[in-house]
């Protein structure tokens, strides 16, 4: 799905550029994952996963750009041209029973955080996602991730049920996540 370009002002006054991820973004994007794989916890890949090759992530950006019901949203700082995350929203399945339903991600890197981004990022994609006729978002969060919790949380989503031990760290200690939804 294309989208955008549209300027959102954050909590400190600068202006952020939301728009659709393109293919020539791809490199960046890479080295994106493989930091915040390294700047948290909270997220499913270790960073020596994120393995993917620049053609890889092009033909994906492109696919998510050509999907009448999937968006791969970018934040920029319009001033420095800074990348400063991604969120998304993809079809949970091509079943007509699930069809009303997507899912929901999103990352910024670390120093972005705590400026209000991520709401207006969150409030972007459920709005297109609402036009794209999804009735209900859903989202997987770390317990202990209590900012996106709470942030969730503000923007409506319900806490549906915990999955424990949902992923297992390289030293050996597990996390529980919660499962949440939001009616669209």
């Amino acid at each position: 799905m294309r989208f955008g370009p549209i300027v959102r002002e954050d909590r400190e006054g600068r202006e952020i550029i939301l728009r659709s991820a393109e293919e020539e973004d791809a490199a960046e994007l890479i080295r994106y994952l493989k930091t915040i794989a390294e700047e948290s916890r909270f997220l499913t890949n270790e960073p020596e996963e994120v393995n993917l090759t620049e053609e890889a992530e092009r033909a994906f950006l492109a696919s998510k750009r050509d999907a009448e019901r999937e968006l791969m949203l970018i934040a920029r700082d319009r001033e420095t041209g800074r990348h400063i995350g991604n969120c998304s929203f993809l079809s949970v399945g091509g079943k007509k029973r699930v069809l009303h339903r997507c899912g929901v991600g999103i990352a910024l890197y670390r120093e972005f955080c705590g400026r209000g981004i991520g709401r207006i990022m969150l409030e972007t994609v459920l709005g297109a996602a609402k036009e794209a006729g999804y009735e209900q978002a859903e989202l997987e969060v770390v317990t202990e991730n209590n900012r996106a919790v709470r942030l969730y949380e503000t923007l409506g989503f319900k806490i549906c049920g915990t999955l424990p031990r949902n992923m297992k760290y390289a030293d050996g200690t597990y996390a529980d996540v919660y499962w949440m939804a939001k009616e669209l």
